[in-house]
Parts: C-alpha cells; structure tokens; sequence
C-alpha cells in the first residue's frame, strides 16, 4: 500500500498557460519564477496538465505519443544561451499578439523551423548525455521519430491514411523509410532530448525548492499516435484495416445530455494482460522520471470501460466492460518507486473503484464545484472528506470559481446552502470561502487553479467538454501573480498546517 500524500497545497498551471515572449509557456524564466512564486507562497505542489506533443485541437488528452513530451515547451531563450539560435533569429517570427491566449497557428508554423536551424547547429550526438538518454528511452524514442518523419512525409495525414505498406508496418517498408528519413528522425530525437533535458532541470530546481511535481496521464491515446501505430494488436482495431472497432467515451452525465465521444481506440485488455501489461510499466516508469505525483485521467477505466460503437455520433449508446483492476495496478506499482499516484475518480459512483483504491492506497479527488447541488451527504462536501484525498475547487474541465459561483448560474436554493455552509453574505466573498474551506479540511493536498488564485471569470476557463474551439488557450500574462497573493495562501497554510 502506498504512503499518502504529504499534507499540503498546490496550484494546477499548465505549462502552455505560463507567461512567455514566444506564443505559449516553455520550461524557461517564467517556469522558474512561478516555482520561486510556488516557494514564496508556501505552496507543496505544482500541478501541471499533460505534456505530450498535442496534435488537431490543441488537446494535451490527444497526443501523438504517451511518452514523448511537446516541443513546444522547448525553451528558445535557453536555446539562444547554448548558442544554438540568435536573438534576432527568434524574434524575427510572429508569436501571436495577444498574451493571455496561446498562439497555436503561429507556434506552429514559425517554431519547428527555428528548431531545425537548433537541431543543425547543435553537435548532441557527441554528448554523453545524448547516448545516456537515448538509452533510458529505448522502448519509444525510435518509434516515435520514425512516426514524426513519416507524418511529415506524408504532409501530416494520420497514420490510418499512410500507404498500406507502411500502414501495416511491413519490415522491408520500415528499412526503407528508416533510411530515406534518417536526417527527419534524428531531429525528433534530438527535440526529445531537449525537452527531457530542460525539464528534468526545472524539476530538480522545483524539488530543491521543497515542490513535487504532479503530472496528469490520460487513461487513454489518441488513434494517430506514434503508441497505437507501433502496437496495434494492444488496441481494439480491426485486423483487416486497423481501424477501430470500439472507442472511448462517457455515457450522458452532468457534462452532457449526448454524452462524450472521446473517439480513442480502447485497450485489449486480454492481450495487454498476456503481455504482463508490458506497454503500461514502459508508461508508467516514463512518468515517475517526469513527475514526482502521476494523476491518471479517468481512472474508473481500470476498474469499467465504456464502449462506443465506432462511428457513432455521441455516446448514447454503448456499454459498460469489466477492466483489469488490480491486476494493472499492481503491475504498475512494480515499476514507479516512491511515486505516488493520484486517482481521478470523478463520475459515476461505481463500489469496485471505491475497493481498488482503499486496496491500493491511491487518494481519489473531490471538487468542491460539485458539492452543493446534491444532498447533504454528498461526497464532494468538504464535511464529508477522508484524509486520503485530494480537493480542488474546479478541474480545468470546470468553470473558473468566479464564473461557477455567480447568482445567475445557480438555483436559489443552492446560493442559500452555500452562504449557510460556507458562512457568506456577500457574493464577493465567495471565491475566498471556498479556497478557506478546502484548506480546513482533512483532505490531505489541496489544490486550486491558477485562474482562480487569480479570481477570473469564465474567459479564463481552460476546457468545456464537449467542444472543440476555443480550449486550452488561456495564458498567465507576466506579474499577474502578486506578493499579496503569496500572502494569501501562505497565510492559508499557516492557519491549517500545511506546510
């Protein structure tokens, strides 16, 4: 059984949302000052959203890869410093001219061609580094470089549209295209290197500092990834074509009346358990080197999948299989060390997933969000908390606090319930009730958004689900966090222990 979490507080901010000159947050100045702000402010935790490379839509949840981090996080001032692009070079490009969205068009389109003049200047092959990391990360770097040329060969098509040769993996096609292609993979590589490399030292400033990393995995990956491409027969996919049978998805809930159709391929459990779950420990021991907390995204799939018929239009129908529950935990439990693992066990209320986490140790979340519109037993009230839980005011699913708690969004009766929980009389009181409340409870880690530390309204929500313009976009703007902020929440540490 795992230890629980150390009794503390963080704040969920993305990497893409920190401040920068370049159109999205990297791993540079501004990553170090928000861990000095983290410091300052008393805070344990610095949560972060996934940071796989994002494909069509900008979702950190459909990456082109579980292992590989996002080049756009890639820090080009730090680039300039090893003398592996100019200044003038950088700021010749367009980064979007607005500082609190993200710019992915321009990122796009003026990044990689910067990265490639980094990639022809730099001499990392000869570094022992280079040899070291490759090493660590032989299950996937390969696949996955050879994926990235092979896309851009095929003027960015999913791989389900690649020649059939290809498609299928045919050994004499891989030769092939290795060769002709050899120039294009070594500059994915060398991208990988780079993130690893500057990451790995803004985690050991972070945990020098007395701050834990808690990363975010989504339970599942996307159709065109490099991890579906390379290991078909782990996936749901027709054997014919290799186009999904089933997919991924929730049935109607409080999000939707259609449900969500996630639309990623779901996992042949049978076979990745005939494999001894070898792609999940390869996954897992990947994240314990990126984080020191792993929170995995919709974990009532290890327990109960739900399955949408491929081509379905929402997810109305479909059905509830059994998963590997504690056979997949247990396998990763054999591979992840001192990292701690955070369940997100939001939805459906299911009794198997409530026996695998007591089983397990794993701490499950709550929101606080949802505790008023229920009864008075409902298990997001903070009354109602055990001490191996984590509570957040709002996921980035969620809206801001600020929005959410506004008089028009809610029923009457609601307002009057949270004024009598929480102790307020004035609407502008709200939002500090709520950081006052989950800071008093025995929730052991307490964890609130940047946005609402900052006390935005909805514009600065991160995700709706069930859309598809508009998410992940919001961005810190330099100096938006303050000295009286710091003051807050240390105050707030201080008051409750968690320091």
């Amino acid at each position: 059984m795992k230890t629980m979490l150390e009794r503390g507080a963080g704040i969920l901010m993305p990497v893409s949302s920190l401040p920068s000159p370049y159109g999205i947050g990297t791993f540079g100045q501004a990553a170090y000052e928000f861990v000095d702000f983290l410091k300052s402010a008393r805070q344990k935790y610095w949560q972060v959203l996934p940071v796989g490379p994002t494909s069509y839509g900008d979702s950190p949840y459909q990456s082109f890869s579980a292992f590989a981090g996002n080049p756009y996080f890639i820090d080009l001032d730090i680039l300039i410093k090893e003398e592996l692009l100019t200044k003038e070079e950088v700021d010749a490009c367009y980064w979007g001219d607005n500082a609190a969205q993200a710019a992915y068009d321009a990122i796009f389109y003026y990044r990689f061609p910067l990265l490639k003049k980094a990639y022809a200047r730099s001499e990392f092959r000869e570094e022992e580094g280079y040899e070291k990391f490759c090493m660590e990360s032989w299950y996937w770097l390969n696949d996955y470089a050879l994926y990235m040329a092979l896309k851009l060969h095929f003027e960015n098509q999913e791989w389900s549209a690649w020649p059939e040769e290809i498609r299928f993996r045919k050994k004499e096609a891989l030769e092939r295209y290795k060769e002709e292609l050899k120039e294009e993979i070594d500059f994915w590589k060398f991208l990988q290197y780079k993130f690893y490399q500057q990451w790995k030292k803004l985690r050991s400033y972070a945990n020098e500092k007395g701050i834990s990393i808690i990363g975010d995995i989504p339970i599942y990956v996307a159709l065109d990834s490099a991890d579906v491409w390379t290991h078909p027969e782990l996936f749901w996919l027709d054997e014919k074509d290799l186009t999904p049978v089933r997919v991924a998805g929730v049935p109607p809930d409080a999000f939707s009346e259609t449900g969500q159709l996630w639309g990623n391929p779901l996992y042949r459990w049978d076979v990745q358990d005939k494999t001894d779950f070898a792609w999940w420990k390869e996954r897992m021991k990947t994240s314990a080197k990126l984080y020191d907390v792993v929170r995995i995204d919709h974990f009532i799939g290890v327990v109960q999948y739900y399955t949408i018929p491929a081509g379905a239009e929402n997810g109305k129908i479909g059905e509830w299989l059994k998963g590997p529950g504690r056979k997949l935990t247990d396998a990763i439990q054999m591979v992840i060390g001192d990292t701690k693992i955070i369940a997100e066990d939001l939805g459906i209320s299911v009794p198997e997933v409530k026996t695998l986490l007591e089983e397990t140790g794993y701490p499950g979340m709550k929101i606080i969000e949802f505790a008023f519109s229920g009864d008075r037993f409902n298990e997001h009230l903070p009354h109602m908390y055990t001490p191996n839980s984590v509570v957040y005011g709002g996921t980035h699913d969620n809206e801001t606090l600020v929005g959410y708690f506004k008089p028009e969004a809610r029923q009457w009766w609601e307002l009057q319930y949270i004024a009598d929980y929480m102790g307020v009389s004035h609407q502008h009181e709200i939002v500090d009730r709520v950081f006052f409340t989950a800071y008093a409870s025995v929730a052991s880690v307490v964890i609130f958004q940047a946005q609402d530390v900052l006390k935005l309204d909805n514009w600065a929500r991160m995700n709706t689900p069930g859309t598809s313009d508009g998410n992940w976009r919001w961005r810190m703007r330099p100096g938006e966090l303050k000295k009286e902020h710091a003051e807050r929440l240390s105050w707030l540490v201080d008051t409750f222990g968690r320091f």
